[in-house]
């Protein structure tokens, strides 16, 4: 595809030459609501094309502009990618509501925004619905005091053992994270011990005061996340099935779809492709694929993997894409893979037999 194909919507040889703002400014809005008001039926390549347009033109406009662009693309699923990045590395009153809504973002995206960017930056990201440890590691270690009560306190945010030491220390010396990592409904028991040695007396009363108190204070607020975490629509519905299947389909075409191909896709984030792949290569349904690569019940999808006779590095890099970064813990992965060790080949497909006879009839 040329540059000229590519940019067909604006002719930018006569843009450049504009004395006045007023044009490129209008230019770019109007290709963003454009772009926003489509997008759901947008081909592959007509994306390529606004995000091409879109990069040069939020180049060439002031910053009121730029914010218009990014707050227009913050909420959509599917997006021009290079241009929503650099929006998200813009500065803090442009990239807010990309960094802490845009699903178009992935993990390593906001890991390196979160890392060279500011405390603005890394605030916004802090308050978005699910946070990864790969994500809250950069939070809490690159993070002021208010970015590490923001993110203590976001229950959609899972930590590693040393991103939650790092919170603990600091909370040392801070009541008001104190008070955030005690409303947390996924501590350990020598978490919560441990902070309730370091913590001031209002917080340790409220650790502490009534029997069984980190059960029966946190039970309410730990079901309602509970619920949410377990819904796998609530998961599936933050993804763009159909622009990953059409991208999945156009690789299959040209002989090129293998399980190296499906690892790429787990091992960059993206999880869509990821799930796509993963149906064509076992020949089963996307519907079943998806469901079952976000549950916590990972035993279908081991049993389709163990049949098509993947490799435990595959699956080992699946168990780590897209909600299963968040909703497995280290120790479920690990079980998990030693689960898949002892599965033999002939059993998974026979079971997986069995599960298709069940449906047929």
């Amino acid at each position: 595809m040329t540059e000229a194909y590519k940019t067909e919507l604006v002719n930018f040889q006569d843009l450049s030459g504009e004395t006045s703002a007023d044009r490129r400014a209008e230019l770019a809005r109007h290709v963003a609501v454009l772009f926003s008001l489509t997008s759901e039926k947008c081909t592959d390549e007509q994306v390529d094309i606004y995000d091409s347009v879109l990069l040069r033109l939020v180049d060439m406009v002031e910053t009121e502009v730029r914010r218009f662009v990014a707050e227009r693309l913050s909420e959509l699923r599917r997006g021009p990618e290079r241009t929503i990045r650099q929006l998200a590395g813009d500065q803090i009153d442009i990239a807010d509501h990309l960094l802490s809504r845009s699903p178009v973002l992935r993990d390593c995206d906001l890991v390196d925004i979160a890392d060279v960017q500011s405390n603005a930056h890394r605030l916004a990201i802090a308050q978005r619905d699910v946070l990864s440890e790969q994500v809250t590691d950069v939070l809490v270690n690159r993070g002021d005091i208010r970015v590490k009560r923001r993110v203590a306190a976001n229950h959609g945010a899972v930590f590693s053992v040393d991103g939650m030491a790092t919170l603990m220390e600091a909370a040392s010396l801070d009541q008001t994270l104190q008070l955030a990592l005690s409303d947390r409904s996924d501590l350990a028991e020598d978490q919560i011990q441990h902070l309730i040695s370091i913590a001031t007396e209002a917080v340790r009363l409220k650790l502490t005061g009534t029997a069984a108190a980190e059960e029966t204070d946190q039970l309410p607020q730990a079901a309602t996340i509970a619920a949410q975490r377990m819904s796998n629509d609530y998961w599936l519905s933050r993804y763009d099935f159909e622009t990953a299947r059409g991208r999945v389909m156009t690789i299959a075409r040209e002989g090129r779809l293998t399980e190296a191909t499906l690892r790429w896709f787990a091992a960059d984030d993206r999880f869509a492709e990821a799930v796509v792949a993963f149906a064509c290569l076992t020949r089963i349904g996307l519907y079943e694929a998806s469901h079952w690569m976000v549950r916590l019940d990972v035993e279908p999808f081991l049993t389709v993997a163990k049949a098509a006779g993947f490799t435990p590095l595959t699956v080992a890099t699946l168990l780590k894409v897209g909600p299963w970064r968040h909703r497995l813990s280290v120790q479920a992965r690990a079980l998990a893979l030693a689960h898949y060790d002892t599965m033999r080949p002939d059993e998974a497909r026979q079971k997986l037999a069995h599960w298709d006879d069940m449906v047929s009839h």
